[in-house]
């Protein structure tokens, strides 16, 4: 009986949820930021990829923040990976490796992939503008490059000077394009170089610049994020 108590009840609320949400307005029909967006985006930006020139030019803040957040998610991971390391050190120590060695399909699959990962992750940040795909995505693929090299190899590291500092480098020409629009149009950001001809490499100022800065950033970030969980493993 109380279970069909509890289904009537269940059932009067979800129909009262239904018709209250129903005479609810669903507002203006047309959203007017989008509509110019997409009317006035390639001729402003000279990108034919609306989203990116959205991501880069219109809200070019908004991602420079979510570039901070992933370089913070990566400074937290090795701090607290390298606290326990010292705390293990010891322990570690007196450990045998007993890392297995990978099969050799996977060993040389992996020299066969590597670099066309590497060739797939960069021209997906490189044609950022033209096509679907960016900074992150690309930076995301060339990072899974790494990652397939890792599994191969688990006694092979990267070079943890050279990563930090590419990857420092790409941040600072992501700010350091921001400024100089500052210093040439007013604002930070600012679209300030030659938009070129639209639906070719070499066009939409300094969104495809961007996404290049963006794509070494991603990469280095999340393939040093991949060592260290990796190190960590071991």
């Amino acid at each position: 009986m109380r279970k069909i108590i509890s289904i009537i009840i269940l059932v009067i609320i979800g129909v009262g949820f239904i018709f209250a949400f129903s005479q609810i307005p669903f507002g203006k029909d047309k959203i007017n930021v989008a509509n110019y967006y997409i009317e006035k985006g390639i001729k402003q930006t000279g990108a034919v990829n609306i989203v990116t020139s959205v991501v880069l030019n219109y809200r070019g803040i908004d991602t420079l923040g979510e570039i901070t957040v992933l370089f913070i998610a990566a400074i937290g991971l090795g701090a607290v990976l390298f606290v326990e390391r010292k705390i293990q050190k010891n322990i570690a120590d007196n450990k045998k490796d007993k890392t297995k060695r990978a099969s050799l399909i996977l060993r040389t699959g992996s020299r066969l992939l590597f670099p066309l990962i590497l060739l797939f992750g960069s021209y997906i940040f490189v044609h950022g503008h033209l096509t679907p795909g960016g900074g992150f995505q690309g930076g995301a693929v060339v990072a899974s490059g790494f990652l397939l090299m890792y599994l191969a190899f688990p006694k092979q590291s990267i070079n943890k000077k050279s990563s930090s500092v590419a990857e420092s480098l790409s941040g600072l020409i992501f700010v350091g394009i921001g400024l100089l629009g500052l210093v040439f149009s007013g604002y930070f950001l600012t679209n300030f170089l030659p938009k070129g001809v639209p639906n070719t490499i070499f066009s939409a100022g300094i969104i495809p610049v961007i996404y290049i800065a963006i794509g070494f950033k991603v990469g280095f970030e999340l393939t040093g994020i991949i060592d260290d969980l990796l190190e960590r493993s071991k």
